[in-house]
């Protein structure tokens, strides 16, 4: 428990590395065995890359589609954020 809060606060980065070498299998079946996916969601939408490992291996239906659309809209705002806070410092 005590590493996933960890985790957590260390960002979602580190939760999709930390995932990724403990269950290779669930990332296998998420993303039908390609690399390229999840690797461009590591450096883009890291929350939304790990909101559909959750969601998809038991198929995006329903309340899932709501759940990606939170973690794109974390993803999103954390981007923006970082333009506001950029635009600050200048």
């Amino acid at each position: 428990m005590c590493l996933l809060i960890l985790l957590l606060i260390l960002g979602p980065r580190a939760v999709i590395v930390v995932w990724w070498l403990l269950a290779p299998v669930t990332w296998s079946v998420a993303f039908g065995g390609t690399l390229l996916l999840p690797i461009l969601g590591f450096l883009i939408l890291p929350w939304t890359t790990l909101m559909y490992v959750l969601v998809a291996p038991g198929g995006v239906v329903g309340v899932d589609f709501l759940w990606l659309a939170l973690a794109l809209f974390a993803d999103i705002a954390s981007h923006a954020g970082g333009n506001v806070y950029r635009r600050r410092r200048a």
